[in-house]
């Protein structure tokens, strides 16, 4: 299986963006708190904030069909990697490597990532992708800072920074 293209989305893709989230996010289930799952993962005007705040979601795309995608969200100062996830069948592929590497040649600013504590997975990716996690109070203000998320969010999620963040911001 190869990854054919890498693009952005269209308002078109939505039904697909929403299938491909609320799909992959099940590996949520049981791991992060059970107060912060609920069914769909990500309801359709949910997605649709997030899109009007502006993440900008790219798709990789194999045979016509997205099978992953993952968003990129200019805040103040930094970028902000958003809401990444493959087809569960496509997972383990490359495909969130790849698409990482494409924002990352895009993204002209310290790029940070936020994710639940729990998934394990998810951290070691990013680890694995020359990201790390930021201590816990610099992760609390980060989230507040440049995350529209709640309190009990902020208290179950981590940050991840890449190295440009740490040698602009250091701790």
């Amino acid at each position: 299986m190869v990854i054919q293209l890498i693009r952005p989305t269209s308002p078109e893709d939505f039904s697909t963006i929403f299938a491909v989230i609320n799909a992959a996010a099940q590996a949520y289930k049981g791991h992060i708190p059970a107060d912060r799952w609920k069914e769909p993962y990500m309801p359709e005007e949910e997605l649709t904030r997030e899109i009007s705040a502006g993440v900008v979601f790219w798709g990789a795309e194999e045979g016509g069909v997205l099978v992953g995608l993952m968003g990129l969200q200019e805040v103040q100062d930094v970028d902000l990697i958003r809401h990444a996830y493959v087809r569960p069948d496509w997972q383990g592929e490359g495909v969130g490597g790849r698409l990482l590497a494409h924002l990352l040649s895009i993204a002209d600013r310290p790029t940070l990532v936020g994710t639940w504590a729990a998934a394990t997975w998810a951290i070691h990716f990013y680890e694995d992708h020359g990201y790390q996690l930021v201590g816990k109070k610099t992760k609390n203000r980060l989230l507040q800072k440049y995350w529209v998320i709640s309190a009990r969010q902020v208290e179950t999620s981590v940050v991840l920074a890449d190295q440009t963040w740490f040698s602009q911001y250091q701790q």
